[in-house]
């Protein structure tokens, strides 16, 4: 009916993760700012593996085969929750907006000031979020220099399903930076660690605006004139 008010979401949302960790992270992210706002989520934790083994690129396929089938399976809009593979399933033609989740905070990161420190729990994050911030710092035309850590061990703890003491590791790292303007938690899985962190340093996470920017380009998209 014309002039009716529209639903605040028009479609599905499909999340690509690897790992199942993320599942009720964003659910609860989503109950909590985007009822109504339907998720679908894809787990895949081998694309995760390759890519720290033989590169992102080596999964390229792989992502864009998913990327296909959830818009085929009525998606609106994907959200790429990996930051390792983010930036080859942003790039990919899938006929709906493809996002990754670290690009609102990259753009957080170069607002907040030149000195960004990203930490990392493997290895293989750290250059697409470099390269991610400076992208940001590009578009925004401000300075930016980001230095980078591995918080060792935390991966292992992980991996092993002891999150509160991987989030306790993230936290201590982020805790003995002093000297930058933002911390960037480079992947979901350390989103827990804000809460802990003591730091003056701000620190950012992903999960939160990457599914809030996920459910504006739903809107965006669906909006009529």
């Amino acid at each position: 009916m014309a002039g009716a008010p529209r639903p605040p979401h028009s479609g599905p949302l499909a999340l690509l993760h690897t790992s199942p960790a993320h599942v009720p992270v964003f659910d609860a992210l989503r109950d909590e700012d985007r009822p109504g706002l339907e998720l679908r989520h894809s787990v895949d934790g081998e694309l995760l593996a390759r890519a720290r083994r033989d590169g992102p690129e080596a999964v390229a396929d792989e992502v864009r085969a998913l990327l296909t089938r959830a818009v085929a399976d009525g998606a609106r809009a994907v959200l790429c929750t990996c930051s390792t593979i983010g930036e080859i399933a942003e790039r990919t033609d899938a006929g709906v907006p493809v996002l990754r989740v670290d690009r609102p905070m990259a753009a957080a990161a170069v607002a907040a000031g030149p000195r960004v420190v990203v930490l990392a729990t493997v290895a293989s994050t750290l250059r697409p979020t470099v390269a991610l911030v400076e992208e940001e710092a590009r578009r925004a035309g401000r300075p930016v220099d980001v230095r980078t850590a591995v918080v060792e061990g935390a991966w292992a703890l992980f991996e092993a399903g002891d999150t509160d003491g991987c989030a306790r590791a993230v936290a201590a790292a982020a805790d003995e930076v002093t000297d930058a303007d933002a911390i960037v938690l480079a992947q979901a899985s350390m989103a827990p660690a804000q809460r802990l962190t003591t730091t003056s340093v701000r620190v950012l996470s992903s999960p939160r605006p990457g599914l809030a920017a996920a459910a504006d380009a739903i809107r965006a998209t669906h909006a009529g004139p």
